[in-house]
């Protein structure tokens, strides 16, 4: 396990109907956290186009590229030139018709690790991501840089404690969320608070039970009917905020100490501690008992 301090680089922006715009802003954010030492940098969810999933349009297919398409073309570049691995969100066709939401792992080198495709899949009012993605078939996954050994999920998985979990025991470090969650409109603010104070939670819960650094990433603006809430944040293994962005475009450089997930599992020992053998209940379909 690698035990040394390093710069994650959070990229907080806000995305528009310009797909050019949207890769130059983001290879500019992402490159200004290069030069500050960010050895890790990670994109929000769909960051090259608008959050189309607020509706059913097939035309929005078009927005689909290869996993060695544009964005890792133009990525890459900056791999190579400041010595970075990335995590570059995309909306992902590997074949003619078949489509995923998906993330793109670039190391230091420039080389694709991988990736990573959604493994849950929302449809709600203004999410209707069923339409457009099909879960991840590649299950959960670690990647392995200089820098660090880590994982990614996306977005709705953040909800599920069993995606931390089987990404950690694989040996993640750090479990980084691309995101794209926000207001509904129309909503009490209220309502609203209560669910980015959830979201917060329940990805620091995952950071404390298995004693690993979580980095959530999350966009900003108002599209269609949400407004996106931003607040991306880095939580260390004991759950505390190390750095935590309001609801305005910036970018977060954040140092941690990957020593400190020693420490805490030494002290907090979840996963010594696991009793395996009393937890086949959790595949069975709910209330069938099956």
């Amino acid at each position: 396990m690698k035990d040394h301090t390093l710069k994650l680089g959070l990229v907080q922006m806000a995305c528009t109907a310009d797909i050019a715009r949207n890769m130059q802003q983001a290879y500019a954010q992402a490159e200004a956290l290069a030069k500050q030492g960010a050895r890790l940098i990670c994109l929000p969810e769909l960051y090259r186009s608008l959050y189309f999933c607020q509706t059913l349009d097939a035309t929005h297919f078009a927005l689909a590229e290869a996993a060695d398409g544009p964005s890792y073309q133009l990525f890459r570049q900056l791999a190579v030139q400041y010595k970075v691995s990335l995590i570059i969100p995309i909306f992902e066709e590997p074949t003619a018709g078949l489509y995923f939401n998906s993330a793109v792992i670039i190391n230091e080198t420039g080389a694709h690790l991988g990736t990573y495709r959604k493994q849950h899949i929302p449809h709600d009012p203004g999410f209707e991501e069923k339409y457009y993605f099909t879960p991840g078939d590649g299950g959960y996954r670690v990647w392995r840089t200089e820098a660090a050994d880590f994982g990614t999920l996306i977005c709705w998985d953040q909800w599920y404690p069993e995606a931390a979990r089987l990404t950690a025991l694989q040996g993640a470090q750090i479990l980084f969320y691309p995101t794209a969650i926000g207001y509904s409109a129309g909503e009490p603010a209220e309502e609203g608070a209560a669910q980015l104070d959830a979201w917060v939670t329940v990805q620091r819960s995952h950071a404390i039970a298995n004693n690993v650094f979580v980095v959530a990433v999350n966009r900003v603006g108002t599209e269609g009917g949400t407004r996106f809430w931003g607040n991306s944040f880095v939580a260390n293994p004991l759950g505390k905020v190390l750095a935590h962005a309001d609801e305005t475009e910036q970018n977060l450089l954040v140092e941690i100490d990957l020593a400190e997930i020693r420490y805490y599992r030494q002290w907090w020992p979840f996963l010594r501690d696991r009793r395996i053998d009393t937890y086949a209940g959790i595949t069975r379909r709910w209330g069938t008992g099956e």
